[in-house]
């Protein structure tokens, strides 16, 4: 999923009310006889600004909590042209605010209110820079209305935003590409509800994450509404517009299941989608109640090169489930691990970028244990060639919880294998010290201390020592930012095997 920035298309100051002139403009100065105008400096150039996260530290702004997104779309059947689009953003300020930076790329802008009142609006990098008519103070309301448009056309040498897909659109907003769909503080730590408004030709399907909370027909078009019921970081977002079938069965406890796939593949892909309330209940036995108002997959008709975890609606490709070279127990074992992502990394999220082996770890973790019984390789055998091969990841990626940078220009670059496989290790030797059923309680604990909520690798390793009884602070931090990988508890002949194979090599 390789993303890239691209530059903010100029766009025109917003026009500010017109001030009258008047006299008192004007002081006449007695003792000189000279004509004296107010003066003050010019105002400095909007700059970007960013959270400082170690990975992606120009994501998010500070100043202000976002609460709540509406957003409205109009698609007229076309790719090749930009969607019209009103963002409106709910927030509360955190600090005085004479300027509110958003980040935004990808698109144009042609209005921006603030409070109701028009503002002075400038680009800088890839945030939009606000400037509101009036400062707005701490712990004040902050409503942002944003008129522009959304570029589905990918931009040169960059990826991300919105996906392409044969008969329509979908979103693909990992990991910093939210802000290239529309106007957000494009960072995990700020989750917020989404309500999208889509109107689209009436011979489309349009679904997003969450509800269905409307449709409208008018002449040719229909407006589709979602809203969803949890906070969603942007990464998170999901909108599908296209020639699609929405097919409905029941999980447990009465669950809503839609999968929204191609009206001509349904019965080809309707096999697969069976399965996925019997995955469901097999994920609850071990981590507690599903944590959302649905779930269901998003088969897109597209060449990705992935799949994605979006909020209650994970995106996939077709080809995934038509290829015949696709083992059945891998496919399954993914379709788990993009669901094991609704409680890691939807309603846990991470606080920062660097926490990603949280969410990739523990889906990783679960896609084994799933896919072992089902004719993939055990669990322990899995584990074991990923030890022998964690020294190399963790030099070419860093550890688990401080990943590398990014390669220049690749941002999602930093999903490489020590964050799948090499934190699932993590996990692995965390069990192996504390016995398993002081691990199982601690999953089911993380995810009930934190849902709907952000968490960092400190509050991990802080609750697993709570459950363990004893210190592990040591313990883990070797396992998470070493840059070799330490001894496997209970395996004392892997870090042989490990030392024999890297002087082979």
């Amino acid at each position: 999923m390789p993303h890239t920035p691209s530059r903010l298309p100029a766009v025109r100051p917003g026009r500010a009310p017109r001030l009258k002139r008047t006299a008192a403009a004007l002081v006449a100065a007695a003792t000189s006889g000279c004509l004296l105008a107010a003066w003050s400096p010019p105002p400095a150039a909007p700059t970007p600004q960013g959270l400082g996260d170690r990975l992606f530290p120009q994501l998010g702004n500070p100043g202000y909590d976002v609460t709540d997104y509406d957003i409205a779309l109009r698609y007229r059947g076309r790719n090749d042209r930009p969607l019209s689009a009103v963002t409106r953003i709910d927030a509360r300020a955190t600090a005085q605010l004479a300027r509110v930076n958003l980040d935004f790329t990808h698109g144009k802008v042609r209005s921006v209110d603030v409070n109701g009142r028009a503002a002075r609006f400038a680009t800088a990098g890839e945030d939009l820079v606000i400037s509101p008519a009036r400062v707005v103070p701490r712990g004040a309301p902050l409503r942002i209305t944003v008129r522009h448009t959304s570029d589905p056309r990918p931009a040169r040498g960059s990826e991300g935003g919105w996906v392409q897909t044969r008969d329509g659109l979908a979103m693909a907003n990992q990991a910093d590409a939210a802000h290239r769909v529309f106007p957000c503080n494009d960072h995990p730590s700020d989750k917020a509800r989404f309500t999208f408004r889509v109107t689209a030709p009436k011979r489309l399907t349009v679904v997003a994450g969450g509800l269905p909370t409307g449709r409208t027909r008018h002449g040719a078009d229909t407006t589709w509404t979602y809203r969803g019921a949890h906070p969603t970081a942007t990464e998170l977002a999901q909108v599908s517009i296209g020639r699609s079938t929405v097919l409905r069965r029941t999980g447990p406890h009465g669950l809503p299941v839609r999968d929204v796939v191609p009206t001509a593949d349904r019965a080809a892909l309707a096999p697969w989608l069976r399965r996925t309330p019997g995955q469901l209940a097999w994920l609850e036995r071990r981590l507690g109640r599903y944590p959302f108002e649905n779930y269901g997959l998003l088969v897109a008709d597209a060449r990705t090169g992935f799949e994605l975890e979006t909020q209650t609606l994970s995106l996939f490709e077709k080809r995934l489930f038509t290829d015949a070279r696709y083992p059945s127990w891998y496919v399954a074992s993914l379709m788990v691990h993009e669901l094991t992502h609704q409680w890691f990394g939807d309603t846990v999220t991470p606080r920062t970028w660097s926490d990603v082996w949280l969410n990739e770890g523990h889906a990783t973790w679960y896609e084994a244990l799933y896919g072992q019984g089902r004719g993939g390789p055990s669990l322990d055998r899995r584990m074991h060639e990923a030890y022998l091969q964690s020294d190399t990841w963790r030099a070419a990626g860093g550890p688990p919880a401080r990943p590398a940078l990014p390669d220049p220009g690749r941002k999602i670059s930093i999903f490489r294998p020590v964050v799948y496989d090499g934190s699932a290790l993590v996990l692995y030797a965390l069990r192996q010290k504390i016995g398993a059923r002081a691990f199982d309680r601690l999953e089911r604990l993380w995810i009930e201390t934190h849902r709907d909520g952000n968490a960092a690798t400190s509050d991990f390793v802080d609750l697993a020592s709570a459950v363990a009884g004893r210190d592990l602070t040591g313990f883990l931090h070797a396992w998470l930012y070493d840059r070799t990988t330490p001894p496997m508890p209970g395996h004392p002949k892997w870090r042989q095997e490990a030392s024999a194979q890297a002087r082979r090599s």
